[in-house]
């Protein structure tokens, strides 16, 4: 493995229709020169539970050539942190389903979303169903993989887009050992320093497990989740090099742009690290 190991985000979800077509993600990291993939198992928007068959599972989950890492991200739509029932019970049931699938595949870890609470309502409420999440799983075994928690861009009643409320959080869910997730491009939506947020995110939570590298197309507080290539947006190129370096964690790609434009960014930090 790389010293810094660089993946991209690929794909429809593996269970969606093209998903495993043509060698499936990780004929596309190969594609990149990518040292590892992130996918989601279904339809980021959908609530259905992943089933893989034996030999897909086989494909994803062998020996993986030139042993490439393998990140699962969850559906957009879960968040256990609601205060709606509605939303939280079907959400921490369908983390679960994803969480175990993820695992058969031999994912290094699960990126979930934070999520918020209502409007209205005390987020510690939405810090307290975040512990009863990991508490329940705990009873059944924990979950089968690394659970790792990603910042939020926008949103006041959000889990992780400020730092004393991921302090909250950790404050409950880090005895479970969750991970952590630093999305830049969310980091810079919803104002930190870019130039110190892996100390930062440390210092709250002791331990940084991947990096999303993003470019935004905003500028900095605006609260708004639109992702840029890495050298075509609002953050300078050598400030997110400098996330990357100071994590010195998996780095995954969630920017816009075709297979040779994700192999140009690859080589970029390649050589910007070193």
């Amino acid at each position: 493995m790389a010293a810094h190991p660089i993946g991209v985000h690929v794909g429809p979800g593996l269970t969606q229709d093209g998903g495993m077509d043509h060698g499936g993600p990780l004929a596309r990291a190969a594609e990149m020169d990518a040292d590892g993939v992130q996918v989601f198992l279904g339809d980021p928007q959908g609530w259905k539970a992943p089933r893989l068959a034996a030999d897909q599972q086989s494909a994803l989950s062998g020996d993986r050539a030139g042993d490439l890492f393998l990140v699962v991200h969850a559906p957009y739509v879960l968040n256990v942190a609601s205060t709606n029932n509605r939303i939280r019970i079907p959400s921490r049931k369908t983390l679960g389903q994803h969480a175990q699938v993820a695992a058969a595949i031999s994912a290094r870890g699960m990126v979930v979303h934070g999520g918020h609470v209502l409007g209205t309502d005390d987020p510690a409420a939405g810090v307290d169903n975040w512990r009863k999440t990991f508490s329940r799983q705990a009873e059944e075994g924990g979950f089968p993989l690394p659970l790792l928690i990603e910042n939020t861009a926008g949103g006041g009643n959000a889990m992780a887009r400020d730092l004393d409320a991921l302090a909250r959080l950790w404050d409950a869910v880090g005895g479970f050992g969750a991970g952590f997730v630093l999305d830049t491009c969310h980091a810079w939506a919803a104002g930190w320093d870019l130039a110190t947020a892996v100390d930062d995110v440390r210092a709250i939570t002791g331990r940084v497990d991947l990096v999303h590298l993003n470019n935004s197309r905003d500028p900095q507080g605006s609260s708004r989740d639109r992702h840029a290539p890495l050298t075509e947006g609002e953050i300078p190129t050598e400030l997110l090099v400098e996330v990357a370096r100071a994590a010195d964690c998996p780095i995954v790609l969630e920017t816009p742009g075709d297979a040779a434009g994700h192999a140009e960014e690859i080589t970029l930090l390649r050589e910007a690290l070193g």
